[in-house]
């Protein structure tokens, strides 16, 4: 087992160099559900996905099955999905409206606020000694939404989730909040598993631009966008988030232009009045991670949120949405939608390129000489590009060009760090 100090080793940022063995080690992994997924802020779901008393989904926190409830007072709760009798799940469809969960093993049920509500044989078998109020559901230390997005931590020492965000609230902005009313989540959830360490999914999505070119060369020649420039950006804004894109917003004319691609532009300008002219820099802001496993997509096509859930070191489920403005004419919705289905759903153009990276580069370092190298992170390393100036002089975080590895190397920073922290290190 790697001692804490150990991690300095296998992560070396400052020279660019992550060791393999982060990525397919059975304690590394074990590591990672202790000090990542039970202690930072994770993303569970939009409100719009459960807009009323009793609406629910189900959803998880690492490998831990969570149950999201809307509760008779209105309140967004969460709870992990196993009864306190033997550990069943409660619930074990994606979502619905309920006013009670009762466990398919022995009966005990919870109503939603998470009480548990009733026991079978209670007299004959508890003698009605049984404590209920102590039975309820298990419930997170800590949840909060952002502009419509909720989030949960195990963690009752961790930091308030807008001081967690950090400066990545200032880009996170220009995806969730650019028109009145804000964003629902359309269609239901795209669930599928890959066999791949779910690192490599949130380090692609968190400053990969460089991949972009040779895995998605396909989709250039049927037509889906023109070809990429070197004109563009990777912002780090700390805390192991980041995201990047082309100047423009993924490059005005580098896509195919659909019938949401004139409504992005005049929301783009309408947004400028107000915000700057950045925002007709960067919007839509392109690919984006937050740590440790939310990450975005946001192109003049469509927008999607999905999260990469560990399951073990040589697997994950990958759970997408397609996002749109609610404000959007429901013709264009589906016209999004179909966008985002033939483009990034699970069986994508785009999709099926990037998984079959994952699960290979994933298969390649499960070795006993495949582990022992290193990944080489070091593009731009010492040569960061300045790409303030470009942009806009007061924007949080630092930034590279859009071929740097810079917010790679601030994710894995982030990542060593919270592995070798003790506890009681509020994230």
């Amino acid at each position: 087992m790697l001692k804490n100090g150990d991690f300095g080793k296998l992560v070396d940022t400052d020279h660019g160099l992550i060791s393999r063995q982060i990525f397919v080690d059975h304690d590394i992994y074990q590591g990672e559900l202790k000090n990542i997924f039970a202690r930072c802020w994770l993303y569970l779901c939009h409100e719009s996905q459960v807009p009323k008393p009793g609406d629910y989904m189900t959803t998880y926190m690492g490998e831990d099955p969570i149950l999201v409830i809307r509760d008779p007072a209105g309140r967004v709760r969460a709870f992990l999905n196993s009864c306190r009798h033997r550990g069943m799940r409660i619930c074990r469809s994606d979502g619905g409206n309920a006013r009670t969960f009762v466990c398919p093993y022995h009966g005990w049920s919870y109503d939603s606020a998470g009480k548990l509500a009733g026991v079978p044989r209670f007299e004959a078998g508890y003698k009605n000694e049984l404590d209920r109020d102590k039975w309820g559901l298990l419930e997170v230390a800590k949840l909060d939404t952002y502009k419509g997005t909720v989030w949960a931590t195990w963690d009752p020492k961790a930091v308030p989730l807008t001081s967690y965000l950090g400066g990545m609230t200032t880009y996170f902005d220009m995806v969730v909040d650019r028109m009145p009313g804000g964003l629902e989540c359309i269609g239901g959830v795209h669930k599928w598993i890959i066999d791949a360490n779910w690192k490599f999914a949130a380090d692609n999505f968190v400053g990969d631009m460089y991949h972009v070119p040779v895995t998605h060369r396909s989709n250039l020649a049927v037509g889906l966008r023109k070809p990429w420039g070197d004109e563009g950006y990777q912002i780090n804004p700390g805390n192991g988030h980041g995201f990047g894109g082309e100047f423009g917003g993924l490059a005005e004319g580098s896509e195919a232009v659909t019938a949401y691609t004139p409504f992005v532009k005049s929301m783009r300008e309408r947004m400028a009045e107000s915000r700057g002219d950045v925002v007709n820099k960067i919007v839509p802001i392109g690919h984006g991670t937050i740590f440790p496993n939310f990450s975005f997509l946001d192109t003049l096509r469509f927008r999607t949120f999905r999260v990469w859930h560990p399951r073990g070191p040589n697997k994950m489920e990958i759970y997408a949405w397609c996002m749109v403005d609610a404000q959007l004419p429901e013709k264009l919705k589906q016209e999004v939608r179909s966008q985002y289905i033939f483009t990034f759903g699970p069986s994508g153009m785009f999709e099926q390129e990037d998984g079959e990276n994952w699960s290979q580069c994933t298969a390649s370092t499960r070795g006993w000489i495949g582990r022992q190298l290193e990944f080489n992170y070091q593009m731009g390393l010492g040569h960061e590009r300045h790409v303030r100036d470009a942009l806009a002089p007061d924007l949080p975080g630092d930034m590279g060009g859009i071929w740097s590895e810079i917010n790679q190397r601030g994710f894995y920073k982030r990542w060593a760090d919270l592995m070798t922290a003790g506890d009681g290190d509020g994230r």
